[in-house]
């Protein structure tokens, strides 16, 4: 069986219903690749994130060289994919990107991994930027996630 890299926006969905299709997919590592791991949604923030993550065995890593820089998202807000795709792509140049990028392919090569952020369209979002990216350096392939496809059990919050 190939290895994979998921990916998985949580737009839409809620905390349990996020964590369901993580625990589907076997995933034991989640990369945060937002600017700014803050979310108005209860569940998504860094700190409780990581705590829910935890009681699951899941690891969680925030890595925000990989996020998408505010003229990024301004872009893609405005439906501008065009500049957003533009700007992104500059980013992943600059030396954060970088480091970011080679820390995320070191971890996804020992893990079942999944790249997240807010967006739940994959080919609008950043990380299929960055998973693209992954997959070219650690030759794996990128398998995006939909949070329909997992069973919602409970979970502790």
């Amino acid at each position: 069986m190939k290895r994979t890299i998921s990916t998985v926006g949580y737009e839409g969905a809620t905390i349990e219903q996020f964590v369901a299709a993580l625990r589907h997919a076997s995933v034991d590592l989640l990369i945060d690749v937002r600017d700014i791991p803050l979310s108005r949604k209860k569940g998504f923030s860094k700190n409780q994130l990581d705590e829910i993550l935890r009681s699951w065995d899941i690891e969680y890593v925030h890595l925000r060289g990989l996020g998408d820089p505010k003229e990024g998202r301004e872009a893609a807000r405005a439906g501008n994919y065009a500049l957003f795709e533009k700007i992104f792509d500059k980013h992943m140049r600059s030396d954060v990107a970088e480091r970011d990028l080679n820390a995320a392919s070191a971890l996804v090569r020992g893990h079942r991994a999944c790249l997240m952020c807010f967006e739940a369209d994959y080919e609008k979002c950043h990380r299929s930027i960055v998973a693209d990216h992954l997959a070219r350096i650690t030759g794996l392939t990128v398998t995006p996630l939909t949070i329909q496809d997992a069973r919602v059990g409970r979970i502790a919050a």
